[in-house]
C-alpha cells in the first residue's frame, strides 16, 4: 500500500495494491498489521456506508471528545470530492482544508484523524464507506458550515443537494470562539 503525505499531521491518502485480471480485481482495503507497519495505529470499531446521488453534499461533520473519531474513507462505487478542515486549535494547519478525489476505479482511501471536520460531494452517484475509531454519539455531533467563505473551499459544484441540518451549521469563526479540539 502506498501512503501519500498531505502536509497535515496524521492525514494521508492511501493507494492499495490492486491485483486485476480478466475476472476482475482484488485488493486489501484494510489489514491491521499492514496499517501498524505503516505507522497507523487507529483501532477501528464501526463501519458505516451511505449512498448519495450526484450533487449531494454532506458535511462538514465531526464528533466531539470523548467520542471523537478518526475515519478511513473510500468509495465503493462512483466518485466524490472528499474535503477535510483541520479543527485542532494547536495545529500549524488549523483552519486549513485539504481535498482529494476518491474514485472507485482508483480504489484510493483517505485516512482522516480525529480533530478534522469532514465532508464530501458526490461527483457521480456514489456509495461511500468509512471505518470509525469510535462509536457514533448523537450528543457529540458537531460541524462547520460547508459554504463558509472564511474556509474558501471550492467544492467544484453549483447548487449542491444539502440537508437542512448541514445548511445551518456554525461558521468557522463561531467554531474558533469555542474550539472543541
Amino acid at each position: 500500500m502506498k501512503i501519500i503525505e498531505t502536509g497535515f499531521d496524521g492525514l494521508y491518502e492511501l493507494e492499495p495494491n490492486v491485483f486485476g485480471d480478466k475476472r476482475g480485481y482484488f485488493f486489501e482495503s484494510f489489514k491491521k498489521s499492514l496499517f501498524v507497519e505503516l505507522g497507523i495505529t487507529e483501532d477501528f470499531v464501526q463501519d458505516n456506508e451511505s449512498f448519495s446521488v450526484k450533487g449531494t453534499l454532506r458535511g462538514l461533520h465531526y464528533q466531539q471528545n470523548p467520542h471523537a473519531q478518526a475515519k478511513l474513507v473510500r468509495v465503493v462505487s462512483g466518485k466524490v470530492l472528499d474535503v477535510v478542515v483541520d479543527l485542532r486549535k494547536d495545529s500549524p494547519t488549523f483552519g486549513k482544508h485539504h481535498t482529494v478525489i476518491l474514485d472507485a476505479e482508483k480504489h484510493n482511501m483517505f485516512l482522516v484523524p480525529a480533530g478534522f471536520g469532514h465532508g464530501f460531494v458526490a461527483l457521480e452517484d456514489s456509495v461511500f464507506t468509512y471505518k470509525c475509531s469510535n462509536y457514533y454519539n448523537k450528543e457529540s455531533e458537531g460541524g462547520v458550515l460547508w459554504s463558509d467563505p472564511a474556509l474558501n473551499i471550492d467544492w467544484g459544484i453549483e447548487n449542491p443537494i444539502v440537508s437542512e441540518k448541514d445548511q445551518v451549521l456554525p461558521t468557522f469563526d463561531a467554531y474558533k470562539q469555542n474550539p472543541v479540539f
